[in-house]
């Protein structure tokens, strides 16, 4: 053995060690995400981070929308820290910050340009002038529909639909025979499924969950108007199984042309028009989410996906370098790069907005901040309320209080209950509840 050979081995030898060692030193940061479109790539490109950080790894956590909120938390409220960041929506972040379970993300970096969050997006996560989540993707509610089926039915979108319209169009449309249904719609239970559309469609009908002394609404005509429309429609021209759909369920269904109208998160405009996913993606039209005929109130919600830190971990500045990553303007440009401006993730930037490359690649980016702009969750309904939220109520009971009261409008969906059924249970739980937390006296 020459000594050049022994030096090669030896020298090869303390690189792996090298390389043993900072492997066996990275931190693990545990995620917990839903199983959106946005996050499946973001999961996808994260080897992008950890190559430019070899001393922190990923362990994903995905879960279906209703397990991961139920899973998170529980966690969080118990100090469990399984997760080192959360995904969770602008409902939790501000009541979650006050209880002091999150940590204040005020170590993103000096590049991080937190300035440029859109006004609306920010206010949401942030409580007394600090940052307890970054946004990964911003919507609101709108229409998608069909173009060449609404050309075939000789129908033209309004600019500002009414449901009556809607409803009378998506009749008009069904073609069962070739399996088109009409309109898809969440009918899966759940607060931030099912009913994060129904409660927009009852805020766009007049209703309200509350009055100004907290007393539930559900007796009320508007609800009985909003929700006996949405059974009779899903009923006319819905597909069989709604009670089963959610955002992920209707996405698919139109993407494989078997729903001519959709009314959802704006963030679906980018997967319904990508060639590489959508069967339609040449034929879709987009429009402002319906009001009632007489109601000036369209009812648009607005949400958004965000990345948090739980106080009970203990890798807060390594979490914080991940999400400056994930929410940055430099995430965005690393996505159009590799799956064009059409697909990054929207809502967030006022920056992306401004962008000739993102508005001339997405024909939807100008009514989904139309639509972003219309949402106000300061006044989500006509008549005075005690609460804020679009198509959710900003309490921490609403999370129980609205997957319960999801659950019995899905049966009305799925045939088992009837819409004066449902009501009358979901006014007599929802006032007992209100009643045990303090809010009713």
């Amino acid at each position: 053995m020459t000594l050049k050979t022994v030096l090669l081995g030896a020298c090869s030898a303390l690189a792996f060690a090298g390389i043993f060692s900072t492997a066996a030193s990275a931190e693990t940061l545990t995620i917990a995400t839903v199983n959106n479109s946005d996050m499946v790539r973001m999961q996808g490109l994260t080897s992008e981070f950890t190559k430019a950080n070899p001393d922190i790894q990923i362990n994903w956590v995905t879960l279906e929308e209703n397990v991961l909120r139920e899973r998170v938390t529980t966690d969080i409220a118990t100090k469990g820290g399984q997760y080192d960041i959360l995904t969770i929506g602008n409902y939790e972040v501000p009541i979650w910050a006050k209880q002091g379970w999150l940590l204040e993300l005020n170590k993103l970096g000096d590049k991080y340009d937190a300035s440029d969050i859109l006004p609306a997006i920010k206010g949401g996560l942030t409580v007394e002038g600090k940052l307890y989540a970054a946004p990964f993707y911003g919507e609101s509610a709108m229409i998608m529909y069909r173009k060449d089926l609404f050309d075939k039915a000789g129908l033209k979108m309004p600019e500002s639909p009414t449901w009556e319209f809607i409803g009378d169009a998506a009749r008009k449309i069904t073609d069962r025979a070739n399996d088109v249904n009409g309109i898809c719609l969440r009918g899966k239970a759940g607060w931030g499924e099912n009913m994060a559309f129904v409660t927009a469609l009852a805020n766009s009908f007049g209703g309200r969950w509350f009055d100004e002394k907290w007393n539930p609404q559900f007796d009320q005509p508007e609800w009985k108007g909003a929700l006996q429309f949405y059974v009779d429609l899903m009923k006319d021209a819905g597909p069989s199984g709604a009670s089963s759909n959610g955002f992920n369920e209707n996405l698919t269904l139109f993407q494989q042309g078997k729903c001519g109208m959709w009314m959802d998160a704006t963030v679906a405009a980018s997967m319904v028009s990508n060639p590489k996913e959508s069967t339609v993606a040449d034929k879709v039209g987009y429009a402002i989410f319906p009001s009632k005929e007489g109601v000036n109130n369209h009812g648009n919600w607005l949400w958004s996906w965000n990345l948090a830190v739980p106080t009970s971990s203990k890798k807060g500045d390594a979490a914080q370098k991940f999400i400056s990553w994930a929410t940055s303007k430099e995430y965005t440009q690393l996505v159009a790069s590799k799956e064009g401006w059409a697909n990054v993730p929207p809502g967030t930037r006022t920056s992306l907005y401004n962008n000739a490359e993102y508005k001339k690649a997405a024909a939807f980016s100008a009514p989904t901040l139309a639509a972003m702009d219309a949402a106000d969750i300061t006044k989500p309904t006509v008549k005075p309320v005690p609460y804020t939220g679009g198509q959710f109520v900003a309490i921490p009971e609403f999370q129980a209080i609205g997957t319960n009261v999801g659950q019995l409008f899905s049966a009305v969906i799925a045939g088992q209950s009837s819409v004066d059924d449902a009501l009358a249970q979901a006014q007599s739980a929802t006032k007992r509840e209100m009643t045990r937390a303090g809010y009713i006296k």
